[in-house]
């Protein structure tokens, strides 16, 4: 009996369904963030702007100029939020739902994140793996990257997209996303644990 070849790639795909049901959870909970996190930074600065033109040559203004300096960075990350839904929202509407979350190889890792327009490929060298994290109430993989990888990284390609950005460096602004929900992949977090293992020669795994 001939021995079986070993495994050379690895393929993930998506549950189409359940990750339409996670785009929806997760545009849903971007915009109450927003919504709320605008909200309050908007009056705070109406609140200060009232308070500095009463306390104006008095000793009590700097205060309502350092609070409005503190309700500035809601404000950001409320327009940051709008503005990263609408990016994603014209994606879906063009592309619709990518057949796969990942394919690895011993050359490397290959990630389809929504909203970016080609693949990320990163060699075994650039990854530590994927951690699982607990968002907007649902488990999901998010990748770690050596430190001091940047897009600029030799064999690295597509790091630098706004998309991606948003998922595997997200600005201190926004509230972190999640990249792949683990209820949407199919296959399991073990299994996927296993081949990151086997493909890149134990330098990545699922983090705990």
């Amino acid at each position: 009996m001939s021995e079986q070849a070993p495994v050379q790639t690895f393929v993930v795909g998506v549950d189409q369904d359940g990750l339409v049901r996670r785009r929806a959870v997760v545009r849903r909970r971007l915009r109450i963030g927003a919504f709320v996190s605008g909200g309050i930074g908007a009056v705070g600065i109406v609140v200060a702007l009232v308070a500095l033109i009463a306390f104006w040559g008095s000793g009590l203004w700097p205060f309502s100029l350092l609070l409005i300096l503190s309700m500035v960075p809601l404000v950001l990350s409320a327009v940051l939020a709008f503005r990263l839904v609408a990016d994603r929202e014209r994606w879906f509407t063009a592309n619709g739902v990518q057949p796969l979350a990942m394919r690895m190889s011993p050359k490397g890792l290959e990630l389809a994140i929504d909203g970016a327009a080609y693949p990320v490929s990163l060699p075994w060298s650039a990854v530590r793996g994927f951690q699982q994290l607990k968002i907007f109430g649902e488990y999901v993989l998010d990748l770690r990257l050596q430190p001091g990888i940047a897009a600029t990284t030799a064999g690295v390609r597509g790091l630098d997209q706004p998309a991606v950005r948003a998922v595997v460096k997200p600005s201190p602004l926004l509230r972190p996303v999640g990249m792949f929900p683990v209820t949407a992949l199919d296959q399991p977090v073990h299994v996927i644990d296993q081949a990151l293992k086997h493909l890149a020669d134990g330098k990545a795994s699922i983090l705990r």
